[in-house]
């Protein structure tokens, strides 16, 4: 009987033992956390002002947010200035694009730092594939207007700016659809036509937006992209192609799903 007391004392530290090491285990599993970088990348035609709105919501949310200014000179070029400003970026990270972006960033998604991709109305190409193609196979309101669409003598485009608020920015205020016509950046014509040479989206997860009254890119060519993808898919009924800038609030929740799951 003598012995009882080191019996049980023996089978407390036993116990002790095997809950330490269990809470230990539990600790080690890798936790994932929300990725609190997100880059924004804009389209052609027009430059990064246009995500302020989603800006305000992202950055009053605690995250890091940072905007890249392409040249829109080639696509080469292109995805050169989001990998420059990639790189600035001190961990994972979120890439976020609007339209034409949506090429570049299946380009420069590769990048180590990124781990989810966002595509808001944006073109979404594999590899040896290009825009301007698969746009004709699945055309836009605005590709089959004559004269919408028109090209510089040394090979740059812009859309008409009387039929940008209608085209582009039908659901914002008139005077600032105005504007964005006439501040537009001339974007280089071969920059639709150039193929991809990787595209991040078979190796990283990601998320579309597709703008149901979209009238530059063809809302059903949005939704095979992202289904073709894989990509979690959001449609915004009545929404342009300016759609981050009219519906920064859902635009702004799918980047931040895409930050807290990117990583499980």
């Amino acid at each position: 009987m003598r012995f009882m007391p080191f019996v049980v004392s023996a089978l407390s530290m036993s116990a002790c033992l095997l809950a330490s090491t269990g809470a230990l285990a539990q600790d080690a599993q890798p936790q994932s956390t929300p990725v609190k970088n997100i880059v924004l990348v804009h389209g052609a035609w027009v430059d990064g002002s246009g995500w302020k709105p989603v800006y305000d919501i992202l950055t009053k949310d605690g995250y890091h947010v940072s905007l890249v200014q392409e040249p829109l000179t080639s696509l080469e070029d292109d995805v050169a200035a989001t990998k420059r400003v990639l790189d600035l970026q001190n961990g994972p990270t979120i890439l976020v694009a609007h339209s034409y972006g949506g090429s570049i960033i299946t380009e420069a998604g590769v990048h180590p730092n990124v781990v989810g991709l966002v595509y808001v109305a944006a073109h979404a190409p594999a590899v040896g594939e290009d825009e301007g193609t698969l746009g004709k196979g699945m055309p836009s309101y605005t590709s089959k207007q004559p004269g919408a669409i028109r090209k510089t003598d040394d090979g740059y485009t812009y859309l008409n700016p009387v039929d940008f608020p209608k085209d582009f920015a039908a659901d914002l205020p008139l005077k600032q659809a105005q504007f964005e016509s006439h501040s537009q950046i001339l974007t280089a014509a071969k920059v639709f036509s150039t193929p991809m040479t990787v595209a991040a989206w078979t190796t990283k997860p990601s998320w579309g937006i597709v703008a149901a009254n979209d009238k530059i890119i063809n809302p059903d060519l949005e939704r095979w992209y992202y289904a073709r993808a894989h990509s979690h898919t959001t449609v915004i009924p009545g929404a342009s192609h300016s759609v981050y800038e009219s519906r920064p609030k859902e635009v702004a929740a799918v980047i931040e799903d895409a930050a807290t799951h990117a990583q499980q």
